[in-house]
């Protein structure tokens, strides 16, 4: 461009816009004579004050808009910004500009058209609409611009006032502490096993007080290195997002560190993976002091690699004479102090190992048995320990409602005894940093004598979550373990044999063909074939211990 152009472009910013009008016709004329001047488009970013924010130059076909951090949504509705622009071949307001409204929650979307042959300037607006159903915006048809008829002092709040009306609308958990979409995007596997993901993410999202506004599950032949759904599909969905007001987008599947900065750099939501919502769950769940040096350390190991910026280029880098040079970066300050913390995290669980190490001696010198008690998480593991030993570990109708190791003494007639250990809850997916993290779990069901595998026979995904348990447990090289199966949760039958009477006997059969017991950990009563079970299987000679 020219330098009278640039000079022209510029003093655009000394104008300013009456607070009641969209645009001045003097400032909408000026717009479209220098867009026609240097044949590209022009648009100007106006705040409710009337001033002329950004000054933007596209070419022929559209704008780039710049970030527009000075002005972050926070939690309004609207940015507090509208866009004028110019539309060089006399085209409608286009996909990509209600995109662009949609996405950057503008207050408003004007296009000026202006024909030469004609002399006439139109203008046609855009903005977000309030229904949560329905196209994300609202256009009007193409109007003369002296015709056009807007108190923008007044839409401004009336739009916003309903925009919050209707987010308030969608959202029905008073205790969340977050809003979230839910997405799942698979390329393996069948409709119905996303879908029962999807049902598990859900329960982990209600558990660290999430609540699930919306979720999307989408099958696509190859996923997208860069968003991992298709990008238009992507904007859709950040924009459904900002629709229902969520806070945050959670994927059902773990997101590459250059996935997450291409999602986060289309919109400003919050944007997490199935890992990190269950590490978040693991933090706020860890009360020993075990768990919580764990917790941090499998955090610490699945940020490190997630850190943003300019990069490793810069990593101490120094110059050849006296070791000066533009020295580290904040990034690079930050992932060293990460590997510093690490490591300190890691000489600390070693001295705890040591103490664990010394309690487990002194059991196996005793030669008192050990049961270690596995499952699926929420499968009732620690309200059966509670109903047999009469212990008081904390429970809750929710996924890792206990996370911590907690070890107690079972006593059976003639001075007998086995030790129980509750340990944490499987769920499918677990990735295997979390899994490493978890020592002390670990070495506890390493030195079990028996593996007491809890399941939810009342779940009907209750073989799937079977397979996942006998899964880990071979990636675990615990798969050799003797193990009992122990089918909880037998009083929620009652309601399934009257529904589904197929479905209650496929339960009692895989039950008996697999050697299983079918117990009510809420019911004692129910424990007894349980208890015998036990007593068989480690004093088979003395079956005068038998309880009646």
């Amino acid at each position: 461009m020219k330098s009278s152009q640039i000079q022209a472009l510029e003093r655009l910013y000394r104008r300013r816009v009456p607070t009641v009008e969209f645009c001045s016709q003097e400032l909408a004329a000026r717009l479209v004579e220098l867009s026609q001047d240097i044949r590209r488009q022009i648009g100007i970013l106006v705040n409710r004050t009337g001033m002329v924010e950004y000054v933007i130059v596209g070419d022929e076909k559209g704008l780039v808009i710049p970030d527009l951090h000075d002005y972050p949504l926070g939690k309004r509705p609207l940015r507090g910004l509208r866009l004028i622009h110019t539309h060089l071949k006399n085209e409608q307001i286009s996909e990509d500009d209600l995109t662009d409204l949609s996405l950057l929650r503008l207050d408003l979307l004007a296009t000026l058209l202006f024909t030469p042959g004609r002399g006439q300037l139109t203008a046609q607006l855009a903005w977000l609409s309030p229904a949560a159903s329905g196209p994300a915006a609202i256009t009007n048809p193409v109007t003369p611009f002296e015709r056009v008829d807007l108190d923008c002092n007044h839409f401004f709040d009336e739009l916003e006032a309903d925009l919050e009306k209707a987010m308030r609308g969608a959202v029905h958990t008073v205790d969340a502490l977050e809003r979230a979409i839910l997405i799942s995007v698979t390329v393996s596997g069948t409709r119905q096993e996303a879908e029962d993901s999807m049902v598990e993410l859900r329960e982990l999202a209600r558990t660290a007080r999430v609540e699930a506004l919306d979720e999307f599950i989408q099958r696509p032949r190859s996923l997208n290195p860069r968003f991992v759904m298709g990008e238009g599909k992507m904007r859709d969905v950040v924009i459904r997002a900002l629709q229902r007001g969520a806070t945050m987008l959670i994927f059902d599947q773990e997101l590459t560190p250059a996935q997450i900065r291409s999602i986060s750099a289309m919109t400003e939501l919050k944007v997490i993976d199935r890992s990190q919502l269950i590490l978040d769950i693991f933090a706020r769940r860890a009360k020993s002091l075990d768990g919580k040096v764990q917790v941090e350390l499998a955090q610490l190991k699945y940020l490190l690699p997630r850190l943003t910026g300019r990069g490793v280029q810069m990593s101490r880098l120094m110059g050849g004479i006296g070791g000066r040079g533009p020295g580290e970066t904040k990034l690079e300050v930050d992932r060293r102090r990460i590997r510093d913390r690490i490591a300190s995290l890691e000489r600390e669980l070693k001295e705890l190992s040591r103490g664990r190490d010394q309690r487990r001696r002194q059991r196996v010198k005793a030669g008192v048995p050990i049961i270690s008690i596995v499952g699926y998480t929420n499968a009732g593991k620690s309200t059966l320990l509670n109903a047999l030993t009469q212990s008081e570990v904390f429970t809750e109708d929710l996924l890792f409602a206990t996370l911590d190791t907690s070890t107690r003494r079972l006593r059976f007639p003639r001075e007998r005894e086995v030790i129980i250990t509750d340990t944490v809850g499987f769920i499918r997916s677990l990735p295997k940093s979390l899994l490493g993290a978890f020592k002390a779990t670990l070495e506890e069901m390493r030195d079990a004598d028996l593996l007491l595998h809890v399941v939810d026979a009342s779940n009907p995904r209750f073989e799937a979550q079977i397979s996942q348990v006998e899964q880990i447990l071979q990636e675990l090289e615990l798969g050799d373990k003797q193990q009992l199966l122990v089918f909880n949760k037998s009083d929620l039958l009652t309601d399934l044999r009257k529904n589904d009477t197929i479905a209650f006997l496929k339960v009692r059969q895989i039950a008996r063909s697999r050697g299983g017991i079918m117990v009510s950990a809420r019911d004692r009563k129910s424990l007894t074939p349980l208890l015998n079970e036990l007593q068989r299987r480690f004093w088979a000679d003395e079956t005068d211990l038998l309880i009646d």
